[in-house]
């Protein structure tokens, strides 16, 4: 069975259902109310990466995805050059990983999580 994704919108950012599965998964372990940060730093070999927390407080300017037990808060600053991305969950020979698909990326590293503007 093919992975639904969902293209994002350029003012969002969406979740294949790989990543809505392994997100809830990781969260039902957590305390209630916990969420999954998705952000954005200066750094990596490409200029920016990403950076996966898990956290308990959600800003007010914060854009939520929550869908199927899955909670991603992404702030303002990081959806600035997240929009329109997709967020996966990659199992393969080369190791399970979360992977963002970032039509700003100019270019990425070999490692895929950092990339350029």
């Amino acid at each position: 069975m093919a992975d639904h994704i969902t293209d994002a919108t350029p003012e969002t950012v969406d979740l294949s259902d790989t990543a809505v599965k392994r997100i809830a998964r990781i969260l039902s372990s957590e305390p209630e109310g916990t969420s999954l940060r998705v952000s954005v730093e200066g750094g990596g070999c490409s200029g920016f990466q990403y950076k996966y927390d898990l956290v308990r407080e959600q800003e007010s300017d914060d854009l939520v995805i929550a869908r199927d037990g899955a909670s991603v808060l992404i702030d303002p600053v990081s959806l600035q050059y997240m929009s329109g991305s997709v967020i996966d969950f990659v199992d393969d020979l080369m190791g399970q990983s979360f992977q963002i698909r970032n039509p700003l990326a100019a270019a990425g590293c070999g490692c895929g999580t950092s990339f350029s503007i």
